[in-house]
């Protein structure tokens, strides 16, 4: 019987071993971040708790 003798270039081997095996799951809450959209101005004193309800319309 013949032996076979698989030969196998560097770029090759760099491929298998980049792309072997899956990465590393990445948790939901690592790809979130949260911040306000406009931050509370509080020097002005402009802060109104009511902001939501006059913005929806329901005043």
């Amino acid at each position: 019987m013949e032996q076979e003798h698989e030969v196998v270039d560097a770029a090759q081997l760099r491929r298998t071993l980049r792309f072997s095996k899956l990465p590393d799951p990445i948790r939901l809450k690592d790809t979130v971040e949260e911040r306000p959209a406009a931050p509370h101005d509080a020097e002005s004193g402009a802060y109104n708790s009511d902001w939501w309800l006059i913005r929806m319309g329901g005043l």
